[in-house]
């Protein structure tokens, strides 16, 4: 079975209001489920692709403050 999870999980989500985004987002920290985290991955890769360098720098700040 040849599946593209990327592609699937961008169908999935397209077309999301912010309030359906973070609803996502919530559930899937909530849940703790593993199955969760490549939904995870597929959002920050779209913000990673579309986020100015500042943005970046932001993320990778607070990331590194969470990971202390």
């Amino acid at each position: 079975m040849n599946l593209n999870l990327r592609k699937a999980i961008k169908s999935n989500i397209h077309g999301n209001s912010a309030n359906d985004l973070e609803a996502t987002i919530v559930d899937a920290i909530q849940s703790g489920e593993e199955k969760m985290l490549p939904g995870l991955g597929v959002l920050f890769e779209l913000y990673w692709q579309n986020a100015t360098e500042e943005d970046k720098h932001e993320v990778l700040d607070a990331l590194e403050k969470a990971v202390q």
